[in-house]
């Protein structure tokens, strides 16, 4: 593997099928429900992640864990077919691949998805190499590895201190609990913070009618920058003295929205990889997540760093 990489994400990889949308609500009894669309795509917000860095044009290596099974192998080879370095991405050989299941009605979903390894996913499936060859060190779905997120905060810190960037979206937490002397220990090793707005305000225990520019304050006094994904309202980013939002892109033709968020985080990440300030930052991965919904799936319409640009109003203020 190359000496050195772009980013290095950690995390949650395995098979999305989703179907929908579904009109009626699920019949429990035995009924066949018929839908318009279906697709079996690679899912995992970590896995979306690293795909939509690597078509942004970095160099990504994954770290984490599936089973030794056909949909672990599927898992490797489409990561490997976006050019995701997939060396530090283990085969289990005792558990099975996770697999997610998502039902879409409007622009809502139900997602149901089966563990399998990622219980088993932590932080000494990272080699020290690779973590030490890094520039930016992402991970994501915080609660649904355990055993990673008790020592992600060590591999964050040791990132740091070899001059790397750390980034976190922690993503759903099924208990309901979001908060834990874990999360505490790994936000202050973070340096951005990518939640979207309704994680934002569960993670900073205020209500759900909270204002968004006083959660994201809230949430930066924990250690991290936050930069929060608000839908059609667009994003914000606060670093702690200084608050930035961008509006967002209109979107025509959306096909669906799984990882659209997970797009988003990638050009965020990649955009302040290559040096462009928050605001311009912010306008690049709301392109990303716009272009990702033009196709089902989290990364089968993922833009490439020129396309995302061609989308914004006045390319001249982004880089190229």
């Amino acid at each position: 593997m190359p000496r050195t990489f772009d980013l290095l994400v950690i995390g949650d990889a395995n098979p999305d099928v989703i179907i929908g949308p579904v009109t009626a609500p699920l019949d429990f009894g035995q009924r066949e429900q018929l839908v318009d669309h279906g697709v079996m795509t690679l899912g995992g917000s970590a896995a979306i992640t690293a795909c939509g860095a690597a078509r942004l044009g970095l160099g990504v290596a994954f770290a984490g864990r599936v089973g030794d099974d056909e949909a672990g192998r599927y898992v490797r080879d489409r990561l490997a077919a976006r050019g995701v370095d997939v060396d530090a991405l283990h085969l289990d050989p005792a558990l099975s691949t996770p697999l997610t299941v998502s039902v879409t009605r409007g622009e809502g979903r139900a997602i149901v998805t089966a563990a399998g390894t990622l219980p088993r996913i932590a932080a000494t499936d990272v080699p020290a190499e690779l973590l030490a060859a890094a520039r930016h060190v992402h991970s994501a779905s915080f609660f649904l590895m355990p055993a990673l997120a008790a020592g992600l905060a060590g591999l964050f810190r040791a990132a740091r201190a070899a001059g790397a960037t750390t980034s976190l979206d922690t993503n759903d937490d099924p208990a309901g609990q979001w908060a834990s002397p874990a999360l505490t220990e790994v936000l202050a090793e973070t340096d951005l913070l990518l939640p979207n707005a309704q994680e934002a305000r569960r993670l900073a225990g205020v209500p759900e009618e909270a204002g968004l520019a006083g959660t994201a304050r809230l949430l930066t006094r924990r250690g991290p920058a936050v930069a929060v994904k608000d839908g059609a309202a667009g994003a914000l980013y606060d670093d702690g003295t200084t608050a930035v939002h961008r509006a967002a892109q209109p979107v025509a033709d959306v096909r669906d929205t799984v990882g659209a968020g997970d797009s988003f985080d990638a050009g965020f990440i990649a955009a302040r990889l290559r040096g462009l300030p928050p605001e311009e930052a912010l306008a690049v991965a709301g392109a990303c997540g716009a272009l990702s919904t033009h196709g089902f799936g989290g990364t089968d319409a993922q833009p490439t760093w020129a396309e995302a640009l061609a989308t914004l109003p006045n390319t001249g203020a982004v880089s190229s």
